[in-house]
């Protein structure tokens, strides 16, 4: 057993090379992985609000969608970029997708229809204010 990462170019005629293969673990190890990355979340309160600090620099608010449904606050992000250059005899085009889903159940003093964001410097800001009274509504159950 080794503590150091094996490198360098097996036999294409191996399992070794196939398996490294598969498994990401050639020269091909950063280009075709799909890495997941969630960006840093900050969450303040004060007496009148909650406040949101979601880190995800590269992006514009164009590529933001934040909706309430049932509850829950959901903030979605996906930003593609394209590439292509054509020099004498070939042509290389590169594409990439940058994506995430944050949910977070919203407490019951937020007043869900008045939440506000804000997108600057790389931070997407939102502000979701309290109620003053929380009214749960009851409702009596007949017993038949």
């Amino acid at each position: 057993m080794s503590l150091v990462k094996k490198t360098g170019w097996a036999s294409p005629f191996t399992n070794t090379f196939l398996t490294d293969f598969f498994n990401g673990e050639t020269f091909f190890d950063d280009a075709f992985r799909k890495v997941e990355r969630m960006p840093a979340v900050n969450i303040a309160e004060n007496e009148k609000e909650y406040v949101l600090e979601v880190a995800v620099p590269g992006m514009k608010k164009e590529h933001f969608t934040v909706e309430v449904l049932h509850g829950m606050l959901h903030i979605t992000a996906e930003k593609k970029d394209e590439k292509e250059e054509k020099e004498k005899n070939y042509t290389r085009r590169e594409f990439s997708t940058t994506s995430f889903s944050r949910m977070f159940t919203l407490p019951e003093d937020v007043g869900e229809g008045d939440i506000l964001a804000e997108y600057n410097d790389g931070v997407l800001h939102l502000t979701l204010p309290k109620v003053k009274e929380v009214v749960a509504d009851k409702k009596k159950v007949a017993i038949k």
